[in-house]
């Protein structure tokens, strides 16, 4: 494990973010955001938000929207920026502390805010939460955590997109297959569908992201906080048992490769090389319309059924603390949170954050496993440390030596100890 690097990665980020405080320590995050500076008429002025790529290519409706119902709202000119997931992190170490440089929001994934708000890199925005919720309720609840530090909120959940199955129903139907109504019904599914040419279900080595849905079903855990401190939990008999589910998936359901990722995993769909992949809600639009008609979809069930605990895709929003237009970087939150702009994530198959709008995502099958499957979905630890975990790929590494034969024993000992040193 590559420990040295996940330590120097850490500290650079840390040591980037301390330019937000006056007196070169760390920022308290419950300290007051700076007042807006600017003095210009809001129709001269603009400010900048940095989404994820996928934006462009998932719902190209979302960032025209946002300028859109901005510019109609303020007067003002809304800059977007599309920023790879590679750089996202990086760019905001440098980026958030220098008020010249910051965007004014940011886009960030669920995994990565405890890294920011825990430095103070973001506005507080406990205060306003009732007014974005517009009497609502503002979910999921795990986002909200992750975007909280001792009570109080520095980043706002932004849209939701829980994992969930995806089949084709002509596969089943020939194989003789039912919707499995356990995980273990779910598994012998995929290795019936499993052929010489055709995997059952598509997992490739390093997918860890839909292969920790396994940990949580039964129980286990990446790592928990213990009095304060984070352990990690691979070695749990819960996790040893999971990951020998995994193990099983990776020798006898699928011909994925096995230092694979799980990005794009509708490709192989689209290419009739699995019956089944895993993804967020999303994944339904790039399924080809030669396959749609047989295209099927179900929350991933528990081990006793119902619905097991996926991990939770999706994003929060925060205001940079260093940001010069904190009041027109608040309007854009509350375009983002407003009615209309609701309504455009459901019926983009993105999960809206305010509750009530999370029946327009529909009634089929699509929209009821991507709502059966937020109901239980959790998130990785929510520790500071998390994006150093993520950039120096300990889960890959880890899920890719399961797949590729691997002790389990021995590799999740090896990566517990490095999510101790790492997490903490």
């Amino acid at each position: 494990m590559k420990i040295r690097k996940i330590a120097l990665l850490g500290a650079a980020a840390a040591l980037a973010l301390t330019g937000c405080s006056t007196d070169g320590s760390t920022t308290d995050p419950t300290a007051a955001a700076p007042s807006d500076t600017a003095s210009a008429p809001a129709e001269d002025r603009s400010i900048t938000l940095w989404l994820a790529d996928q934006e462009k290519d998932v719902a190209p409706a979302l960032p025209e929207y946002l300028k859109k119902e901005f510019a109609a709202a303020t007067g003002a000119t809304l800059n977007i920026e599309f920023i790879g997931w590679g750089e996202l992190l990086p760019r905001l170490s440098t980026a958030l502390s220098n008020p010249d440089q910051t965007p004014d929001v940011v886009e960030i994934g669920n995994t990565q805010a405890p890294t920011f708000t825990t430095v103070g890199a973001f506005s507080d925005l406990t205060d306003k939460l009732d007014e974005l919720a517009g009497g609502d309720t503002i979910v999921p609840q795990g986002f909200v955590d992750a975007g909280s530090v001792d009570g109080k909120v520095y980043a706002v959940p932004y849209y939701w997109g829980s994992r969930y199955v995806f089949y084709d129903k002509s596969a089943f139907k020939d194989a003789g297959i039912e919707v499995p109504k356990t995980l273990a019904d779910f598994g012998d599914a995929a290795k019936k569908l499993t052929t010489d040419e055709k995997s059952g279900f598509w997992l490739p080595g390093q997918d860890w992201r839909n292969g920790i849905s396994w940990l949580f079903a039964n129980g286990g855990d990446i790592a928990v906080n213990e009095g304060g401190k984070w352990v990690g939990k691979l070695s749990s008999p819960e996790s040893q048992k999971a990951l020998a589910q995994v193990k099983d998936l990776f020798e006898n359901a699928t011909h994925a490769p096995k230092d694979g990722e799980d990005a794009e995993a509708w490709t192989p769909f689209n290419n009739g090389d699995t019956a089944m992949f895993m993804a967020p809600s999303w994944a339904r639009w790039s399924v080809t319309e030669d396959l749609a008609e047989n295209l099927g979809a179900f929350a991933l069930p528990g081990v006793d059924g119902g619905t097991a605990p996926v991990f939770a895709g999706g994003s929060n929003m925060g205001i940079s603390k260093a940001s010069k237009n904190q009041d027109l970087a608040f309007e854009l939150l509350k375009v983002v949170y407003s009615d209309g702009y609701q309504k455009v994530l459901a019926e983009n198959g993105m999960g809206p954050v305010r509750d009530s709008f999370t029946s327009l995502m529909g009634d089929d099958e699509f929209a009821q496993a991507a709502i059966a499957a937020s109901a239980t979905a959790k998130l990785t630890p929510a520790s500071a440390g998390w994006a150093s975990v993520e950039q120096s790929r300990v889960m890959e590494e880890f899920f890719g030596k399961i797949a590729q034969g691997g002790d389990i024993a021995a590799l999740a000992a090896e990566t517990d100890a490095t999510l101790n040193k790492v997490l903490n």
